[in-house]
């Protein structure tokens, strides 16, 4: 065997720059300084069964330096139960040799080793020298004990990992000394002050517009300050709440007097943590708490991990399936560690064993691999220092037989010990549709595959997704390679997971259409009625809503997360029983004012909104006028009646297609530099002229002070990056817009710029600020003669037959195409305007783009939990306490489980009625039947009915129209009321109507389903 214990020590040491097209969406996660620790991080991973596959998929995503993998035991098919890199022809070949070509697939950046090792040979101290962080799972106690005492005393970060049915357990131990920098993640908090008292307590008071959200303990610096001058960059200063918007700072009382302005800005404090030994923990262990409403759980699995490996050790094999001697003689053994250790628990530990299933995998890897990356990077709060976690309320309602979970030597062996061949036939037979295949898709996907998810003959699983795969994609898309860029991703997704089980071949069926009102004659009733249940997968609230709508009308299960970041959530929709997805929503988020964003900037995302509406406003919005003035017959007159901004509108058109229309690439260069100078220097010129820097307020006040900061004017220099970036963009984008060939040498953009000369700013008078919101806009007020002498400037469209501009569609994710340059750059400038501090091309991008920062242990933790639920669906649960919705956040980490909220119940007379409700008629009856039946039935009255944005009939249309429509059936009158034909796919109308009942008071009734 060839020396191995040096095998770390000679990887290389060079450190690359961070490919940020891959790990964009990560890096706004961890951020750059965490990923260049991982970056020179070695990994070992010992145990490559399922949960070691997961932990292996998620670091080599993340990118640390290298991932070494150690096992030398053979591969049986019961493997294949959560194994998803090993293949039925791997049978017999060592799990680390067959699983290492497709882990090293996953991250070109990452090299995967393999540790050698002979059969039977367990990992030893003298092979792991060399490494920066080691996991075992499902390794003895007695072989964890040994590494750790080495890995504690010789500074290596240790965890210890292992799944057995519906249960997990992980051990970390970093260390008695681990400096962790960053423990929650969060953006550092920073708010502006309106006082800082000069006394012994020094209160701070911030501005009423927010509160400052910090907490006792943490820490603060200041900038800005005017008068008590010493705060500003000063060492940390420890914080006492003592309000919303008040926090004490210490003794001030021997600085200066304070005497306006200030920001105070969070600093994040590192925070030692000082970890026990596996040794010491055993006797004395500090739980993590995964599930507070079993408070009592850790304690009795702590005693019962320890016991099964005992077992193990004892009889050389883990407790049978459902087997009654096996589970007495562990409960003996749990009761010796502790002897209050929960029987009924211990006993399904023993029963479950042998157990292995791709949920559990999913969610103990999720969670231990950003365990992994916690102690390479040192960001986010490690868990301290034993998680227990089980999901026995996913077992079916009907309890399996021992027969019925004995081994059959299939694939499936890991799930049948746990749940039976019967139920495993349901899971077969389940058909599921799955609307999303990106990050939450593609785990989806590959979890089903390992539980046989509609693998039986009629059973179907439907995918739909109308996205490409792109580069930031692969990063935590771990279906995608480098190779299925461009493809559509629930082809490439759903040909993955086929080759991974090939049960699924051709049980999958793929689409690229959206879900929608445009595309209800694809997913029609009888595609409903062909599926059990929807899961999202999905990354915008609309289609979410849609989703929901559509799971309450045909009564389908529904199974819906999200993750932003290291937070995670889960929800579960459960017909007639829980609430729906849209019975709750988040706050909308906080819009700026639009005064602030156009006059009064005082924050960076404050100038990127700017920006972002600056290139709107020069290489979209007027593109597209010029573009509507030659198509559009009479657009001139139809857009100026309604337009308050005439003067204006027509002047950008006279500018893009004649006084400015470039004819060669300088010519926009020309125009980028005048630009410049309109929007950083003229344009501040201009604000400073209506309001100068010495203005008071009406009570006297300096005007520009507290969130409003005084700008100064741009001088252009070429030398300035920041000054050339934002010409070299304009001016590329301008050219894209006429259809020229941009160029990016910088020293041609030098030479004209430089060369341009500039109008004297000359200032206009009598122009109105809007200084706060509920002032009005200005109205530019023009002389129709000026508006007339403009238009007669304008060539006659038919002169341009066929000529266009091409506005530019703004793409965040291609670095070749200016258009996050420009928005950098322009932002930037403005904050130069404003003395903001300016924000790299990276954070811009990220607000700019809306972007959703995400990484793959999120993902997979959250997915895992879902398909704990889906169990749960598959079995028909029926009891609200018997569903979980989840929240996780694995900075901190958190683990937070709820009872599904029940559904509403609402009441009309005494009939009590939910949103899962409804009125059905059959049959297209006529109007007059339809108002009969709800007065012979329910004794209601109706005054209105209405479908979709047609008002059908209401009691104060007149006799002429009412006697008309009456007799008319249902399908007839909305075609005669909204003018247009229904599709000939539409079985039904979803029809609302306004009651009242005998006293005359409004009711509120379940929504009606017409079938026509």
């Amino acid at each position: 065997m060839t020396d191995t214990s040096n095998l770390a020590a000679k990887m290389d040491v060079d450190e690359a720059a961070i490919d940020e097209g891959l790990y964009s969406r990560q890096l706004y996660v961890l951020g750059h300084e965490a990923m260049k620790k991982m970056a020179a991080s070695n990994v070992l991973i010992v145990g490559l069964q399922g949960l070691g596959a997961e932990i292996a998929k998620n670091v080599c995503l993340a990118g640390v330096k290298s991932v070494t993998l150690y096992d030398p035991e053979p591969v049986t098919i019961q493997d294949l139960s959560t194994q998803y890199f090993l293949r039925e022809s791997d049978v017999g070949q060592s799990r680390a040799e067959a699983t290492l070509p497709r882990l090293a697939e996953l991250n070109a950046y990452v090299p995967v080793r393999l540790l050698k090792g002979l059969t039977g040979q367990e990992i030893s101290v003298e092979l792991i020298q060399g490494f920066q962080a080691i996991v075992l799972c499902g390794v003895s106690y007695a072989k964890q004990l040994e590494i750790n005492d080495w890995t504690h005393a010789n500074g290596v970060h240790f965890i210890a990992a292992e799944t057995r049915g519906l249960f997990g357990s992980a051990f970390t131990d970093f260390g008695p000394k681990f400096t962790c920098v960053d423990p929650t993640g969060e953006q550092p908090l920073s708010g502006i002050i309106a006082s800082i008292d000069k006394d012994k307590d020094g209160l701070v008071t911030c501005l009423d517009e927010t509160r400052h959200g910090l907490e006792d303990g943490d820490f603060v610096t200041f900038t800005e300050v005017q008068g008590m001058e010493e705060l500003n960059g000063c060492k940390p200063r420890k914080v006492v709440v003592r309000g919303p918007y008040t926090f004490e700072i210490g003794d001030t009382s021997n600085l200066g007097d304070y005497t306006r302005g200030g920001i105070f800005t969070q600093v994040k404090m590192p925070k030692i943590i000082e970890f026990k030994s596996l040794r010491e923990s055993l006797t004395s262990p500090e739980f993590f708490m995964t599930d507070f409403a079993k408070f009592d759980r850790p304690a009795t699995l702590h005693a019962g991990f320890q016991a099964l490996s005992r077992f193990k050790s004892q009889f050389g094999r883990l407790p049978r399936p459902r087997n009654a001697e096996d589970a007495a003689s562990l409960v003996t053994l749990a009761k010796k560690i502790d002897a209050d250790a929960d029987e009924k628990t211990v006993t399904a530990l023993a029963y479950q064993a042998t157990g292995d299933l791709a949920p559990v995998a999913a969610v103990i890897g999720g969670f231990v691999a950003q365990e992994v990356l916690k102690a390479c990077s040192a960001k986010f709060h490690p868990m301290v220092q034993h998680l227990y976690f089980d999901s026995l309320e996913s077992l079916p309602s009907t309890t399996p037989t021992e027969q019925d979970c004995q081994p059959i030597g299939s694939r499936y062996d890991g799930q049948i010990a746990v749940f039976g061949k019967a139920f495993q036939d349901k899971i077969a037979n389940h058909r599921q549709f799955l609307v999303g295949s990106g990050a939450i898709g593609c785990e989806m996907l590959k979890n089903w595959s390992m539980m046989g998810l509609a693998t039986g003959p009629d059973a179907m699983i439907h995918v739909t997704d109308l996205d490409t795969i792109e580069k930031s994609n692969l990063n935590r898309q771990f279906l995608f390679r480098a190779k299925d860029l461009g493809k559509f991703k629930s082809e490439v997704a759903a040909a993955a997971v086929a080759e991974m089980n090939p049960a699924l071949k051709g049980h999958i069926l793929c689409k690229q259409e959206p879900v929608g009102q445009g595309t209800e004659s694809v997913f029609d009733d009888a595609f409903f009625a062909s599926i059990d249940g929807v899961t999202n997968a999905l990354d915008n609230v609309a289609a979410r809503l849609y989703m929901d709508q559509r799971c309450i009308l045909y009564e389908k299960p529904l199974l819906e997360s999200g993750t932003m970041g290291t937070k995670g959530n889960m929800q579960v929709v459960i017909p007639h029983l829980t609430e729906s997805y849209a019975s709750s929503q988040d706050p909308p988020e906080k819009q700026t004012l639009s005064c602030t964003v156009k006059n009064f900037p005082n924050a960076i995302t404050h100038t990127i909104e700017w920006s972002r509406q600056e290139f709107d406003a020069m290489f979209v919005k007027p593109v597209e006028s010029v573009n509507q003035y030659l198509s559009e017959p009479n657009y001139l007159e139809n857009s100026l009646k309604y337009s308050g901004q005439q003067h204006d509108h027509v002047e950008q058109i006279v500018s893009y297609l004649v006084t400015n229309k470039p004819l060669t690439f300088e010519e926009c260069i020309v125009w980028a530099r005048l630009q410049f100078e309109e929007k950083f220097s003229n344009a501040i010129k201009q604000l400073l002229r209506s309001l100068p820097k010495d203005s008071l307020t009406s009570t006297g006040q300096p005007f520009w002070s507290g969130p409003k900061r005084a700008p100064d004017p741009l001088v252009f220099n070429s030398n300035d990056f920041t000054h050339l970036s934002f010409i070299i963009a304009a001016a590329n984008l301008h050219a894209f817009n006429y259809g020229l060939r941009g160029e990016t040498d910088p020293a041609i953009f030098k030479k004209v710029a430089d060369s341009v000369i500039v109008p004297e700013f000359s200032p206009k008078s009598g122009v109105k600020i809007q200084v706060n919101e509920n002032e009005p806009v200005a109205q530019s007020t023009s002389d129709p003669d000026d508006i007339s002498g403009l238009v007669k400037q304008l060539p006659s469209p038919s002169s341009l037959a066929g000529y266009r501009l091409t506005p530019v569609e703004f793409e965040k994710d291609d670095d070749t195409n200016h258009h996050i340059d420009f928005i950098t750059a322009a932002s930037n400038l403005r904050a130069m305007n404003y003395n903001i501090p300016i924000a790299d091309r990276h954070s811009t991008k990220q607000i700019a783009g809306k972007i959703i920062p995400a990484i793959a242990t999120t993902t997979a933790l959250i997915v895992g939990l879902v398909c704990l639920e889906l169990y749960k669906i598959i079995d028909g649960k029926n009891k609200l306490e018997e569903y979980k919705n989840g929240f996780i956040n694995l900075a901190l980490p958190f683990f937070g489980f709820s009872e599904p909220i029940a559904a509403k119940k609402n009441k009309y007379g005494t009939t009590e009625w939910t949103l899962w409700d409804r009125f059905e008629f059959k049959n297209d009856p006529t109007l007059k039947e339809f108002i009969a039946w709800f007065k012979s039935t329910h004794n209601l009255e109706i005054s209105m009915v209405s479908q979709g944005v047609s008002m059908l009939w209401s009691s104060f249309v007149g006799k002429k129209k009412s006697d008309e429509r009456l007799p008319m059936k249902f399908s007839k009158l909305v075609e005669h009321v909204s003018k247009k034909p229904i599709p000939p796919h539409t079985t039904h109308l979803l029809v609302e109507i306004m009651a009242s009942d005998e006293d005359d008071e409004d009711v509120e009734v379940p929504f009606i389903i017409v079938r026509i």
